[in-house]
C-alpha cells in the first residue's frame, strides 16, 4: 500500500503529533524534577532527606507501573477505532492530573491524604502516557513516505525532551528569581498549573488531524472478514500469540534507552544536589542545555537511520550510553557548571542514537490490526524494569556507595541487555507497514 501524503499533510499530522507528545512529557518530566527537588520537603516532611527523597522518587515509580494498564486499554481501542480519539483521551487525563497536582495542599495541610492524592493522580498521569506515546508515533508512522519514516517518526520522540525543556526552564526561571523558601511554599505549583494552558493549546492542534490511511484500510478490512463472519481476536491476545519475539525485541531494545535518560535527566538532580552539595538551579541549567540539543539531535538520528537502518543507529547509541555513563559522573564530580553540561549532553546524544529510531523500528515490528496493542506493550512494560526503577535503583546506589559509578555499571549493564536485543532481531527499516511481520518474520541476519 503507498504510504504517500503530501508535504503539507504529513506535517500537519507531525506537528499535532508533536504538540501533544510535547504537553504530555511536560507534564511527565515536570513531576519528575520536582520529586527529587519538592516533594520530599512538601508531601514527605517528616522523614530524613534520604527517606524522603526515595519515598518521594517512590511515587515518580508508581506513574511507570500504571504505564502498560494504559498501553493495553488505550492500544486495544487505538486498534478497533483509531488512534486519533484516543491521542485526545490521553491528553485530557494528563492534562488533568497534572493541574489537580498544582494545586495539592501539602502534607503539613492535610496529612497523610497528601501523598495519597499524590500518588492517585501519579497513577492516572502513568495511565495516560501509556496510551499517549504508541498513538502518536503510530499516527505519524502511518502517515508519510516510507523512505522517510524514521525521520518523520521521530519529531514525536521529540516532544520528549521539548516537553522537559519547558518543564525545567520553568523551574529553573522560578528557581533563579525565586528564594529556596518561596520556590517550595508556592513557586513549584505555577509551572503544573500552567500546564492547562498547554493542553488546551495541544487538544487544539491534535483535533485537526485525520486518521491514518493505513488504519483505515486496515479498519476496512477487519469490517469485511466480520461481515464474513470471521471476526478478529482481540488485539492483546494477538500480539501475545502472533508477536512474542517481537514483544520481548521492543523491550530490549527500550531497557538501555530508558534507565539511561532518566539517569542524564532526573537522578543527576539528586546526585548534585545531595551528594556534590550544588545548588537545583546549577543543576536544572545543565539538564536545560543538555534537552535542547537533545530536541534538536533527535531527529538527525532517525534521519541517518532511514540511510544507514535502524539497527546500527540504536546499537551504536547503546554502546554509547554504557561507556559514557562513567565519564557522565566523572565529569560531574569536578562541580564545573560547564563539565556537568558536557556530562548531559553527551550522554543524550547517545541517547538520542536511540529514541531517534525508536519509533519506526517499533512501529516495524508489528502488523497494522494489532500495532498500537504491540508497540503499547513492549513500550510500557519495559518502562516499569527499566525507567521505572532506574531512579529508585541509582539513589540506592549512591546512598549506600556515596559514588556515582556503581551507577555507571548499572547503566553498562542495561546498555549490553538491549544491545543483544537489538543485535538478534532482523533490519526493518524496509517493511511496508501494511504487510504483516507474523506472516513473513524474515531470519536473523
Amino acid at each position: 500500500m503507498a504510504e504517500n501524503q503530501p508535504r503539507s499533510s504529513i506535517v500537519k499530522v507531525v506537528g499535532a503529533s508533536m504538540a501533544g507528545t510535547t504537553v504530555e512529557w511536560y507534564d511527565f518530566f515536570l513531576y519528575g524534577v520536582a520529586a527529587a527537588l519538592v516533594f520530599p520537603q512538601v508531601f514527605f516532611p517528616g522523614n530524613d532527606p534520604a527517606t524522603g527523597v526515595l519515598l518521594s522518587l517512590g511515587t515518580f515509580a508508581v506513574g511507570f507501573i500504571a504505564r502498560p494498564v494504559g498501553g493495553l486499554v488505550f492500544g486495544h481501542y487505538g486498534d478497533k477505532i483509531g488512534r486519533k480519539t484516543l491521542l485526545v483521551v490521553s491528553l485530557l487525563m494528563m492534562g488533568v492530573a497534572t493541574f489537580l497536582i498544582g494545586v495539592l495542599p501539602g502534607y503539613a495541610t492535610i496529612g497523610l491524604a497528601a501523598p495519597i492524592i499524590l500518588v492517585l493522580l501519579r497513577l492516572i498521569q502513568g495511565f495516560a502516557l501509556g496510551g499517549e506515546w504508541g498513538g502518536a508515533v503510530l499516527i505519524v508512522s502511518e502517515h508519510g513516505d516510507p523512505a522517510r519514516r524514521g525521520y518523520w517518526a521521530s519529531w514525536p520522540q521529540a516532544g520528549a525532551p521539548g516537553g522537559q525543556l519547558l518543564a525545567n526552564g520553568i523551574l529553573a526561571l522560578l528557581a533563579a528569581f525565586q528564594s529556596e523558601a518561596d520556590f517550595l511554599a508556592w513557586g513549584w505549583r505555577i509551572p503544573f498549573l500552567l500546564s492547562a494552558v498547554l493542553v488546551l493549546i495541544g487538544l487544539y492542534i491534535r483535533l485537526s488531524v485525520e486518521e491514518s490511511p493505513v488504519f483505515r484500510e486496515a479498519q476496512k478490512q477487519a469490517e469485511e472478514r466480520a461481515a464474513a463472519g470471521s471476526a478478529d481476536a482481540m488485539p492483546i491476545l494477538e500480539v501475545l500469540r502472533s508477536y512474542p519475539r517481537e514483544v520481548l525485541t521492543a523491550m530490549g531494545a527500550r531497557f538501555a534507552e530508558n534507565v539511561s535518560y532518566y539517569i542524564f535527566t532526573i537522578v543527576v538532580t539528586t546526585y548534585a544536589t545531595t551528594q556534590l552539595d550544588l545548588s537545583s538551579s546549577f543543576v536544572l541549567g545543565a539538564v536545560l542545555i543538555g534537552a535542547a540539543v537533545h530536541f534538536v539531535t533527535i531527529p538527525v538520528w532517525g534521519a541517518l537511520s532511514d540511510r544507514f537502518g535502524r539497527k546500527p543507529m540504536y546499537i551504536l547509541g547503546a554502546a554509547g550510553v554504557g561507556i559514557w555513563s562513567f565519564a557522565f559522573f566523572a565529569l560531574l564530580d569536578t562541580r564545573n557548571f560547564w563539565a556537568a553540561v558536557l556530562a548531559v549532553v553527551g550522554g543524550l546524544l547517545f541517547h538520542g542514537a536511540m529514541y531517534g529510531p525508536q519509533a519506526a523500528f517499533l512501529s516495524e515490528l508489528f502488523g497494522t490490526k494489532v500495532r498500537y496493542s504491540g508497540v503499547s506493550i513492549g513500550y510500557q512494560l519495559a518502562s516499569i524494569l527499566a525507567g521505572g526503577l532506574a531512579p529508585i535503583i541509582a539513589v540506592a546506589l549512591i546512598t549506600a556507595y556515596g559514588s556515582g559509578y556503581p551507577v555507571a555499571v548499572y547503566v553498562a549493564a542495561s546498555a549490553v541487555l538491549t544491545i543483544i536485543a537489538v543485535a538478534s532481531y532482523t533490519e526493518t527499516r524496509h517493511r511496508d507497514l501494511a504487510d504483516d511481520p507474523a506472516v513473513a518474520r524474515s531470519t536473523v541476519r
